[in-house]
């Protein structure tokens, strides 16, 4: 292990992460709003305590192995959980623990969007900007950003790259140059984010609540300026451009370039996944609707689909906006939503669950030993867009489906030893692994009323979530450590 070239990277990677703290003190400075100490004196102390890691072994070069790469991702991110906080800590105007602003901070960088804030709407715009860039940043990945950005990590970015991006598959590169495929993933992203914020102005936002929605929409993050999220707006329009940008930010990012490249929409339709992912969303819509409208929860057809098409978008694709108490919907409803959360969206999106290619990897692997039972001698393999997969792939698709539910039902039983009943421990559980946000029960509005000890177990959950796993898993045996 290259401790130094090590401490090297993240003291830069600290330092860079500083610089999201001015964007707030801009957004402040504009329009009025006299709380910016917090953000000045929080730059001041990430920036420093990068520039001192840094100093020491600012010489030290080294090819990064995956090792090294493995422990920078799980080291940055729980460093910038607690970095993130900073400005919630020293602000006046955010009256909360140390432990509510590290999980306010993990929240918000992991995408999850579970929030122990109550009272948004009275908050200053700088503190409410924070939030919703600290979702931003963390939807595509920091570590993303800082393969693109800085290039004295040269080969070895690939390693931070593959510990950071979602999916089964992660060797697979858009480029030669792994700097350039970050950089593209990050263009494709702003691109996203530029777009929503000019259909959200159109749709009847300010600019500043345009921008802020825009960040926390294309990062599938949930963040909202208000309490009652995007229903304080009570509007169809703003919902309708929700439910675009919710839905493309779930798809691969890669199909996104391939349409951009070629100019032709017809890719993703070949693609079996994003086939899956629509059907899923469509079946889930058709289900919802004609509930709502049985049980008169919404006795108009036209309101159900509204409020039904709405949220399983935003609870599918594990971004957490709402505009009504679905908590409260009648019967099986809410928790079909929440299970909808994980699977999640598609691999290589801002989406978190499982993804939707681990879901249809193991269905179609149920369907072929369900053939096997009636053709035990037949070779039979599993395609995706016709073309045979390894076997070593859904093999690995089989031992993270085990492992996330080991890992589920361990978090969830703790929960309970701390006392908290079974819907709000499960749906706990569920909404920070599938970095959702809102759950059920206890924690249906916000996480404010959990102890702080399950809020520390929960920001686990949502790091584990939100690396998938065997990232941080990886570093907790005793073989990684040996030389």
């Amino acid at each position: 292990m290259q401790y130094k070239v090590i401490q090297r990277i993240l003291g830069l990677l600290l330092m860079t992460f500083s610089l999201t703290m001015l964007p707030p003190i801009l957004v402040g400075w504009v329009m009025g709003d006299p709380v910016l100490a917090p953000f000045w004196e929080g730059f001041a102390l990430v920036l420093l305590s990068g520039l001192f890691m840094w100093l020491p072994v600012r010489r030290e070069r080294g090819e990064l192995r995956s090792r090294d790469g493995f422990l920078i991702v799980v080291l940055f991110w729980t460093v910038l959980g607690i970095s993130g906080a900073v400005p919630f800590i020293l602000s006046d105007s955010v009256e909360i623990s140390v432990t509510d602003a590290v999980f306010e901070s993990v929240s918000g960088l992991t995408t999850t969007g579970a929030t122990v804030i109550i009272g948004l709407d009275s908050l200053p715009r700088s503190i409410l900007f924070y939030r919703q860039e600290l979702q931003w940043l963390g939807g595509m990945g920091i570590i993303v950003l800082a393969v693109a950005i800085l290039p004295m990590l040269g080969v070895g970015g690939m390693q931070l790259y593959r510990a950071e991006t979602p999916g089964p598959m992660k060797d697979a590169k858009l480029t030669p140059r792994i700097t350039e495929t970050a950089k593209l993933l990050w263009y494709i992203y702003l691109a996203l984010t530029l777009l929503c914020t000019l259909a959200y102005r159109l749709a009847g936002m300010d600019w500043f609540d345009a921008v802020s929605h825009s960040f926390t929409t294309v990062a599938i993050g949930g963040f909202s300026t208000h309490d009652s999220s995007l229903g304080a707006f009570d509007s169809s329009a703003i919902e309708a451009v929700a439910i675009v940008f919710m839905l493309l930010s779930g798809i691969n990012f890669a199909l996104h370039f391939i349409a951009w490249r070629s100019i032709n929409i017809l890719g993703y339709w070949r693609d079996s996944e994003f086939r899956t992912y629509i059907s899923l969303m469509l079946g889930l819509s058709v289900v919802s609707t004609l509930y709502l409208f049985h049980t008169e929860t919404h006795p108009e057809i036209g309101e159900a689909l509204r409020h039904s098409l709405f949220h399983v978008v935003s609870i599918g694709t594990t971004t957490g906006f709402t505009t009504t108490g679905y908590s409260q919907w009648p019967g099986f409803l809410p928790v079909l939503l929440l299970f909808a959360s994980f699977v999640g969206g598609c691999a290589g999106s801002t989406a978190g669950g499982m993804k939707v290619i681990r879901f249809l990897l193991l269905v179609k692997q149920g369907m072929r030993e369900v053939s096997r039972l009636i053709h035990p001698n037949a070779r039979i393999s599993i395609k995706i867009n016709r073309h045979p997969l390894p076997e070593n792939v859904v093999e690995a698709v089989w031992g993270f489906f085990s492992v996330y539910i080991a890992v589920f039902v361990m978090f969830m039983l703790v929960l309970m030893a701390r006392g908290h009943d079974q819907i709000t421990s499960f749906s706990a559980v569920a909404a920070t692994l599938n970095n959702l946000g809102p759950g059920l029960g206890e924690v249906a509005a916000s996480f404010a009323t959990m102890d702080d000890f399950s809020k520390w177990w929960l920001c686990l959950t949502m790091l584990m979530g939100r690396l998938e796993l065997f990232t941080m898993l990886v570093i907790l045996t005793p073989a990684f450590w040996r030389k």
